[in-house]
């Protein structure tokens, strides 16, 4: 398995979508799946959201591209952005299954 970083930023006047649709983003993040998240938080400025940054472990680039459409705020139009880099965890480090 390989990690990847996820950058998403929100729209501008995203804050309803990403309201309405927080509670079912968790749980889709929750949910297993061949994409595992082992971190994920929102972006802030100063306390207002205004994207998100994951670390998942994945086969691929394209399974976490594939995973992405299932998630609730890229399904609701939050995103202007989303942006996925392959990552190398080096310190602090998670167990790998």
């Amino acid at each position: 398995m390989n990690h990847f970083i996820i950058y998403a930023l929100d729209k501008e006047g995203g804050a309803p979508i990403r309201a309405a649709n927080r509670d079912a983003h968790l749980a889709f993040l929750r949910a297993k799946s061949d994409v595992k998240v082992c971190v994920a938080g929102p972006l802030l400025d100063d306390d207002r959201m205004i994207g998100s940054l994951l670390i998942v472990q994945a086969a691929n680039e394209m399974a976490v591209h594939n995973w992405l459409k299932s998630d609730p705020y890229g399904q609701a139009g939050l995103s202007k952005s989303i942006a996925v880099h392959p990552y190398k965890w080096v310190i602090g480090a998670p167990e790998t299954a």
